[in-house]
């Protein structure tokens, strides 16, 4: 039992660490938004952490490395 409580430990701690590095990539990309879309181009409004969050996670998906290989 105790080896299990162990590695939800790992687990937890592990999933911890990736939200906090990903709220940390979202930040910028708030600001970037905020300082450089929004005067520049018409009809674009200003962003929250949320949103930012949100675009950097679906720019992730839709921007991925792919595993398409020439042979």
């Amino acid at each position: 039992m105790d080896k299990f409580l162990e590695a939800v430990g790992v687990v937890v701690v592990t999933v911890a660490i990736l939200v906090v590095l990903s709220a940390l990539c979202a930040w910028p990309v708030m600001l970037l938004w905020n300082a450089c879309l929004v005067g520049v181009v018409s009809g674009i409004k200003t962003v929250d952490f949320m949103s930012a969050w949100g675009i950097m996670v679906l720019c992730g998906l839709l921007f991925k490395p792919g595993g398409y290989t020439k042979k």
